[in-house]
């Protein structure tokens, strides 16, 4: 049987994920009674929900006498690590972008990785029936791309194919009258070649551990690609790890045909496999066999760039929601989530109740405490900080970030305010015509801490932004941060609808009337840039006597709902996030007010 190995790569909803669901159900890969839904690819709740791919995932296709292993990676820079690691696993990619938006920035990351681990790259333009689409200038903007990340004339010379990835429609030419997606799949076939040998041979077989899963059956998965000799399950092997090398004994080998992972006695080389009963295999592995066996390179990701305290919940409320509330239990977590995810980074601090943890960006580190919230885990985070370092000269470094704003031409004068603001440098501005700019900024990552709930604020929800890791550069020195400061509560109670009603000229609040509260817990934002104490549990004094106005009624404001990644983006450094199953709190550091000053010394950052 031949194989051919790809990685769907693209920005966030560009429809890669679409695109596997057409290839899926156009090879047969599920039976005829089955129910197939939507994006099937996406497997998690946190995927479903917010319409991304988070982790990378593999499918296989049979089309022919060829096996196409397909992985499905996420789009987002802030996953990066999930894509860095897996191409180690194909010889081609297939580029997917949208007729309409083009290339964005994490376009731009993706195909950069691609092109460092040498792949063959097939151009896709997807949703050639936006009315919209501007095919031909979004053809000559992924030339442009190739060239400005230095791609040779091999590269240059990539195929491009049409696709409606909705509708199930590939052409090798627009309105060639093909129906279905059998112009990429021979593509596939003619244009990426078939596995290639290992970059270190061995007399026996290789795999180095790119991914791992989990079954309740035969415990941990650890997710390969194959070379060298067969892999046959219940022969001993050599596990190779950053500590050294032990013997181990496989008990189960898998391989995929569509969704499903089936048992084999003895696996091909080229073929994406499975294999159970290795205990204590992390990512980046090799497991060897032979007279002379060998371990693979390791995978190497770019280094993470944002950091944030996770400590346990200290708060008046803790132990009210979740069950899994100690620093052991969290300790244990975020040591299972280093197992498989390479671009994440814990640090012991100071405090045996307390971790640092670095990670790629906010997204990621806010999926990663999302999922340790809905698992009953109970615990407190703090505000998102950069990571800074000397180079080689010994001059302080930080990271930047290029980002694209698409805005309303109204909105452009705000945008460029207040990202001069935050140390941003404009790049580029290119007006579209219809009544919309396209901005391009290069900006110290910490400007950014913030800034998108401002950003979606101003636009009115019409602005998009995207962002891209663009390396290190000088530090900056101060950046302001929040201009506001907050109203927290001095005591402990529910708030009633006399107080809060009283309270909304003093600023927007964040918490409904009859909702606990304790000392020290922030309710809402001041309207000033100070910090203040209030009474938001004051209810009204009930007299003999007929007040004027008695029957005035009382109408409340909406409070404003905090999401996670908004709670985030709104904290200072004296104040921390409250995670439960059930709550999303903001609090003071220091929660007794006689312990803490209103004023706010911590103006940058």
């Amino acid at each position: 049987m031949q194989f051919r190995n790809i990685a769907i790569i693209a920005h966030v909803d560009h429809g890669k994920t679409t695109l596997v669901d057409g290839m899926l159900k156009q090879c047969n890969a599920f039976a005829a009674h089955e129910q197939v839904e939507d994006r099937v690819m996406d497997s998690m709740d946190l995927e479903r929900e917010r319409g991304i791919t988070i982790s990378s995932k593999n499918t296989s296709v049979y089309y022919g006498d060829t096996k196409i292993n397909i992985l499905d990676t996420p789009g987002h820079a802030d996953f990066g690590g999930e894509v860095e690691r897996v191409l180690s696993m194909v010889e081609g990619a297939i580029l997917l972008v949208d007729a309409s938006e083009g290339p964005l920035p994490q376009t731009r990351f993706v195909l950069g990785k691609a092109m460092e681990a040498g792949l063959t790259i097939m151009l896709c333009i997807n949703k050639i029936d936006r009315p919209d689409a501007r095919i031909a200038e979004v053809l000559d903007e992924v030339y442009d791309l190739f060239i400005d990340l230095d791609a040779n004339e091999e590269q240059l010379e990539f195929p491009v194919f049409y696709a409606c990835a909705r509708d199930g429609l590939a052409h090798n030419e627009l309105g060639d009258g093909s129906e279905d997606l059998r112009p990429l799949l021979d593509g596939i076939i003619e244009h990426v070649p078939g596995p290639r040998p290992s970059a270190d041979p061995c007399d026996g077989p290789q795999m180095m551990v790119t991914n791992l899963d989990y079954d309740s059956y035969v415990g941990r998965l650890c997710i390969g690609r194959l070379y060298g000799e067969p892999m046959q399950k219940g022969k001993p092997l050599v596990m190779f790890t950053e500590n050294g090398e032990k013997r181990v004994k496989p008990q189960f080998v898998y391989s995929w045909k569509g969704l499903r992972r089936y048992e084999v006695d003895e696996a091909v080389p080229g073929d994406i496999i499975a294999v159970a009963g290795v205990e204590d295999i992390t990512v980046g592995d090799t497991l060897a066999g032979g007279e002379n066996p060998k371990p693979l390179p390791r995978v190497t990701v770019d280094e993470p760039t944002i950091g944030m305290t996770f400590a346990i919940n200290s708060s008046p409320f803790s132990g009210k929601d979740g069950k899994l509330l100690t620093a052991r239990q969290i300790r244990d977590r975020l040591e299972r989530e280093l197992l498989s995810n390479v671009s994440l980074k814990v640090v012991e601090s100071d405090s045996r109740e307390s971790f640092k943890v670095f990670g790629r960006g906010e997204l990621q580190l806010a999926i990663l405490i999302e999922q340790m919230r809905r698992e009953g885990f109970e615990l407190t985070v703090s505000r998102p900080e950069v990571v800074r370092k000397e180079d080689e000269t010994g001059r302080k470094v930080e990271p930047y970030e290029l980002v694209h704003l698409d805005v309303p031409d109204e909105h452009v004068g705000t945008m460029t305010q207040k990202l001069a603001g935050r140390k941003g440098h404009m790049v580029n501005m290119v007006p579209s015509g219809v009544g919309r700019t396209r901005l391009e900024y290069r900006i110290p990552t910490r400007g950014l801490i913030g800034f998108r709930g401002e950003f979606m604020t101003d636009t009115r929800g019409e602005g998009v932004m995207n962002s891209l890791f663009d390396g290190w550069d000088d530090d900056v020195g101060q950046i302001l941060s929040r201009p506001n400061g907050a109203l927290v509560s001095d005591r402990t109670g529910k708030t009633t609808t006399y107080a809060l009603f009283n309270l909304q000229p003093r600023g927007t609040l964040f918490c409904g009337v009859g909702e606990d509260v304790y000392e020290g817990m922030i309710i809402g934002q001041h309207i000033r840039e100070n910090d203040l104490n209030v009474n938001c549990t004051k209810a009204k004094a009930l007299t003999n006597f007929r007040a004027a106005g008695a029957d005035d009624k009382q109408v409340l404001a909406p409070p404003r709902q905090l999401t996670l990644e908004r709670a985030m983006e709104f904290i200072d450094a004296d104040e921390l996030i409250e995670i439960t199953p059930n709550h999303i709190r903001l609090r003071k550091r220091e929660l007794a007010s006689n312990k803490r000053s209103i004023v706010r010394r911590e103006k940058a950052s």
